[in-house]
């Protein structure tokens, strides 16, 4: 027996306003039969990449044919594109902004369709809250089992934001910044473990040291071991370099802002 559909949602609109509620509303009247799962509506305002992060470290553990409605649209109103991204696995749904930029290099293949059937938008489409006229009742006819192609036209020149990516200016050396700042204050940045082992098969006896602000972040495993509230790094559950102050705010305490260089070092000996 197949299971009911999944539709997960992910928006700026935060928890005071009724407006993820409205979808969810909106969702239901069309599919009852959907499970709708909040990832988070405190994506910050109009910032599209920290929206396609989130949906990069949470759309793999969802199972398959989840469609993912991402809301983060500056450009309401504007004639940039809705649209329907089809991976090996999930769907998602939301504007042609960059917000799917992650999922773009995440999957194997991707066909992406120009929502433009209007029949499957709510009548009367306002030009400020597609997440309710357009985006939700797309995503629910989706779980009905429409097939993509009913609802507009593949396209291949769809955005993609321009994304950072370590770099590495000398052997021993990997720079990158950090992409994305927790509730807890934990500053994640884009350099991922298998850099850093990489790194380390330069000089398996050598050592490395976690640089962030003229200043080292000591490497340690876990978040509580360490007893003080000084910055530290790890490697978190994504697999990526992430600063912390144990039951602290690394970011505010350390003034770290999405942008801040990073650097791993790999010397001879300890410093």
């Amino acid at each position: 027996m197949s299971s009911d559909p999944i539709i997960t949602l992910t928006t700026d609109f935060g928890d005071r306003n009724p407006f993820s509620g409205i979808m969810k509303g909106v969702i239901l009247n069309i599919n009852p039969a959907v499970n709708i799962v909040d990832i988070t509506h405190n994506i910050s305002p109009h910032t599209i990449l920290e929206a396609a992060y989130s949906l990069e470290m949470s759309s793999p553990v969802f199972p398959n044919k989840t469609i993912h409605v991402a809301v983060v649209d500056p450009e309401v109103g504007s004639p940039r594109r809705p649209i329907i991204v089809a991976t090996d696995h999930h769907y998602f749904v939301g504007p042609d902004n960059g917000i799917f930029s992650r999922v773009y290099l995440q999957t194997g293949s991707i066909q992406v369709i120009h929502v433009t059937g209007e029949h499957y938008f709510l009548p009367g489409r306002s030009s400020t809250f597609d997440g309710r006229d357009v985006f939700a009742p797309v995503a629910a006819w989706l779980a009905k089992g429409i097939n993509i192609l009913k609802f507009g036209d593949p396209i291949t020149d769809y955005i993609t934001l321009p994304l950072p990516t370590p770099s590495m200016p000398a052997e021993h050396i990997i720079e990158g910044e950090i992409i994305y700042i927790d509730t807890f204050g934990n500053a994640i940045s884009n350099i991922q473990k298998q850099q850093i082992a990489h790194l380390m098969e330069k000089n398996p006896e050598g050592k490395f040291r976690v640089m962030i602000k003229g200043t080292e972040a000591p490497l340690k495993t876990y978040y509580s071991q360490v007893g003080d509230k000084n910055l530290y790094s790890l490697i978190n559950s994504f697999g990526y370099l992430e600063f912390f102050a144990n039951r602290g705010n690394a970011a505010s305490e350390f003034a770290i802002q999405v942008g801040e260089k990073v650097g791993v070092i790999l010397t001879n000996s300890s410093p």
